[in-house]
């Protein structure tokens, strides 16, 4: 399945806008990343808490994850997933 990455991730996947990865449940796809992007998978995942980052919402097809089943989300050969990094910053 493929992961598209937003331009502020795609440096930790040299310059990719997309990678390939396999696995059977959001968890596995993530955790799977460490083996061809271990920077990639340090800025998604948290090991300490065996979840996705907080700040980040990920979405399987158009659907959020978290409104799924989170990590334990199954995931197919043929789906999507999007990542969007939480934004902060601006003025008044």
């Amino acid at each position: 399945m493929t992961i598209y990455l937003p331009t502020p991730l795609r440096r930790h996947a040299g310059g990719a806008r997309e990678v390939e990865v396999s696995g059977s449940t959001i968890r596995e796809v993530f955790t799977g990343l460490k083996e061809n992007y271990p920077d990639l998978a340090a800025q998604l995942w948290d090991d300490e808490a065996d979840d996705l980052k907080k700040y980040l919402s990920v979405f399987l097809n158009d659907e959020n994850v978290r409104n799924l089943q989170g990590p334990d989300t199954p995931v197919g050969e043929k789906d999507e997933i999007s990542v969007i990094p939480a934004i902060a910053g601006g003025s008044r």
